[in-house]
């Protein structure tokens, strides 16, 4: 009966374990789950943010270039202003000491020699313009691939950070659950043994109490006897020559030395 009861408690026990294990397990792969969905849908919010705030560059690229391109236009049209201030001084300077007959090749001259270098100059800033639309241009998409790269190494990292954490989370829980099965065998154990070496105490304590009640009634059915033997001889009855008790005794016909009939009794119906 206790040994029923034992099973049937380690049976409850046991089931009753599996159900808080498997449910915990579920509740871990639920919040992983959870986790992992969260973190593609954070990865792919960063990645279309990251994606419109290089549309909205590339938009405003040509305004910002073209700020660019006008402040060196603006620039070489100083430049072209010093210089035809300084060729003027030249001419006045060279007329001068000229004479009057050549100044009108001298003055040529200058203008050829002015209308060269400004169109040089006019070509230095077209490429240099040209040069500098190429190079931002350039910049800007090295910068958004940079951008790019390192955003996603970042969420590479935070991703491989998260797979971490759930891999020791279920490795924790899992050891965890080890513990715990093998304090439940060990509990079961204790107490089926305990139990077993209760079931063996009392065994043996029945037993011996068993064999005093029998060893006590062996003793007083002796005692019993030894008074009516006593008794029998006290009312004078012979000595029966096979137990050395007194005729008629009715421990003779208990031991089966003599009949009722023998002895002139009517037979016990």
């Amino acid at each position: 009966m206790l040994l029923r009861h034992h099973e049937k408690t380690q049976e409850l026990e046991y089931h009753q374990q599996r159900a808080v294990h498997q449910l915990r397990e579920d509740q871990i792969n639920h919040q992983h789950t959870t986790e992992l969905h969260n973190q593609d849908d954070y990865m792919q919010r960063l990645e279309r943010e990251l994606r419109k705030k290089h549309a909205l560059e590339l938009k405003q690229q040509p305004k910002s270039l073209k700020q660019k391109e006008m402040q060196i236009r603006k620039q070489f049209r100083e430049t072209c202003k010093i210089q035809t201030l300084q060729y003027k001084a030249l001419k006045t300077q060279i007329l001068q000491s000229t004479p009057k007959e050549e100044q009108k090749t001298v003055i040529k001259k200058l203008k050829e020699e002015q209308r060269r270098k400004l169109a040089l100059l006019g070509d230095q800033y077209e490429q240099t313009i040209a040069e500098m639309l190429q190079k931002q241009s350039i910049r800007l998409d090295e910068s958004q691939e940079l951008e790019c790269h390192h955003l996603k190494e970042r969420l590479r990292y935070e991703l491989e950070i998260l797979m971490a954490y759930q891999s020791k989370n279920k490795m924790q829980a899992e050891a965890q659950r080890n513990r715990e099965r093998k304090e439940l065998e060990d509990r079961v154990s204790v107490r089926r043994a305990l139990l077993e070496q209760k079931m063996e105490i009392e065994t043996q304590q029945f037993l011996g109490d068993r064999s005093e009640r029998i060893r006590l009634l062996h003793e007083r059915h002796d005692h019993e006897l030894e008074q009516f033997d006593e008794e029998s001889a006290r009312l004078g009855f012979r000595t029966c020559p096979n137990c050395a008790l007194p005729l008629p005794s009715l421990r003779c016909f208990f031991m089966g030395h003599h009949s009722m009939v023998g002895l002139g009794l009517p037979p016990i119906l």
